[in-house]
């Protein structure tokens, strides 16, 4: 049995929808008070609404993950209303497919900016929270296509690899003070994000995964809650696949 996440300070982003707001549910229920961080306004208050009531306390917060400025004083906000950071979970994330000769400038720089830089702005002012408390929680969420890639994402295949090299190398810089750093790595899951594929786009992938079906918001949800858990706390800078078996190396 997971132990409790009760009192436990929490940052989750992107997490009005899909996979972090399973993950915000999930460690509600847990315990935890929740800052629910989105670029909506609206879809990190619907999640907010969510959980509290199930009885949790959650704060909605508006903020561009990418905007070094805004995340740092939001983070201070956070601070201000929870008292401390102690669990980091960097969610946000977009897509903006198309092949490489057609994919515009704006295209891979907005990809890497949410995505990557998001994960290093919100980590980097975390951090320094986490290393006062001694203890910490970062659970960066990568994909199986930053190493794997994929054709029409090779700026999300950029950002996902960068996550990965990131999330190793800060493991190793925050190890001394006892505060974990890992990566999972999903492979095709159910959110808003893949709803409107194609349904012969769907099937091909479907192909590529042994255990045959899409994963859930809630398969990631379940094993973050884990990696956050103090079962989990000999665990760091791994890279975690949760993807049906669609890469197996």
């Amino acid at each position: 049995m997971i132990s409790s996440l009760k009192g436990k300070k929490v940052i989750i982003t992107g997490a009005g929808s899909g996979i972090g707001k399973a993950i915000a549910r999930k460690f509600a229920e847990a315990g935890a008070l929740i800052a629910v961080c989105d670029i909506s306004e609206e879809t990190a208050q619907m999640t907010a609404k969510e959980i509290e009531i199930i009885g949790a306390k959650a704060i909605p917060y508006k903020i561009d993950a990418g905007n070094f400025t805004e995340v740092n004083e939001i983070v201070e906000k956070i601070v201000q209303d929870f008292g401390t950071i102690e669990i980091l979970v960097n969610n946000a994330g977009i897509t903006k497919d198309t092949l490489l000769i057609r994919m515009k400038e704006e295209d891979f720089d907005r990809v890497i900016q949410v995505n990557l830089k998001g994960t290093f702005n919100f980590t980097r002012a975390c951090a320094r929270y986490m290393l006062k408390e001694r203890w910490g929680r970062i659970i960066n969420i990568a994909s199986v296509i930053g190493e794997m890639g994929n054709i029409g994402q090779a700026n999300y295949a950029a950002a996902k690899a960068g996550i990965i090299g990131f999330t190793k190398s800060v493991a190793k810089e925050l190890a001394s003070r006892n505060i974990t750093v890992n990566a999972l790595a999903p492979g095709f899951i159910k959110t808003p994000m893949t709803e409107n594929l194609p349904e012969n786009v769907v099937q091909e992938y479907l192909k590529l995964i042994p255990l045959g079906r899409e994963g859930t918001a809630d398969d990631i949800a379940n094993l973050c809650l884990f990696i956050a858990s103090d079962e989990a706390s000999y665990i760091t800078g791994q890279v975690i696949r949760i993807d049906g078996g669609m890469l197996i190396a």
